[in-house]
């Protein structure tokens, strides 16, 4: 169900009227294959509709932002990047007394815990923050929940070895019935809150910041407010982690940074 461009700016209005987000820098495109999927799914006819099921529903609401948020993740996904991480990254990270990290777009965790586990093996956990952000609050939740369904870690322990992983994954959980748990360990250094990338400022000074995948959402205009909010966000020669689609090429502050790994697409504050 393809909207209208009058249609997408009432739809705007009214998520920015009930939850305070601003998604008219959004990539169109994704949007509406977002809202066909959700459509489908709950047999809406027409804009009409969806607009008042929308107005008089909050828990439709709910679940509507929640397709419109949720990116998909998986622990240690692509582990190339994760042993490039530990390659090039890591054995700067550990020249700091302490380290402050930001995982942007965290979705529902496990890509904040997979780097909490490296972290652990490499000796640097215990001294370090991860600040874990994301625009959907149920998929906060969840994240701070740290309970999984038992039938992915088979995958995720494969990721885990091809990522260089120095232990077993079955280390960093409790099997529990059906679900596998997070050790309360790896939570202990991990803040989970609201960000809003596109209205929300800079809240502190980061070594590290990871925003692997959400980029490629927004209009080229967002990802240059993102980029240079990140920009701001990093100490000199802390580090900037994207999505392997992603890019600084058409950034006006590609000079500002070094490439660390092109293919991984890691850069380095210089300036």
């Amino acid at each position: 169900m393809p909207l209208s461009e009058n249609e997408i700016s009432d739809l705007f209005i009214l998520l920015n009227d009930h939850y305070g987000y601003d998604f008219s820098g959004y990539a169109i495109a994704s949007l509406q294959r977002r809202i066909k999927r959700f459509t489908s799914m709950n047999k809406i006819n027409g804009f009409p509709e969806l607009k008042k099921r929308l107005d008089d529903d909050p828990v439709f609401f709910s679940s509507f932002v929640h397709e419109l948020t949720v990116n998909v993740t998986e622990m240690f996904r692509d582990p190339t990047f994760f042993q490039c991480l530990q390659q090039k990254v890591f054995p700067s990270l550990s020249t700091y007394p302490f380290r402050k990290i930001w995982h942007a777009g965290c979705s529902t965790g496990e890509e904040v815990y997979s780097m909490a586990m490296l972290l652990n093996e490499h000796r640097l956990y215990d001294r370090t923050r991860i600040y874990a952000t994301d625009i959907n609050s149920d998929v906060i939740q969840k994240s701070k929940e740290g309970i999984y369904p038992l039938r992915f870690m088979q995958e995720y322990s494969t990721n885990y070895i091809l990522a260089g992983g120095a232990s077993s994954l079955s280390d960093y959980y409790t099997a529990r019935y059906d679900s596998a748990i997070i050790n309360n360990h790896l939570k202990k250094n991990i803040i989970f809150s609201f960000h809003n990338l596109v209205t929300d400022v800079s809240f502190n000074e980061f070594n590290l910041i990871v925003c692997r995948n959400v980029l490629i959402y927004f209009s080229p205009a967002l990802q240059e407010k993102v980029i240079e909010l990140f920009y701001n966000s990093l100490g000199m020669l802390g580090y900037l982690a994207l999505g392997s689609k992603e890019s600084m090429l058409a950034s006006k502050l590609k000079n500002k940074f070094e490439v660390v790994d092109k293919k991984e697409k890691i850069f380095k504050k210089i300036v």
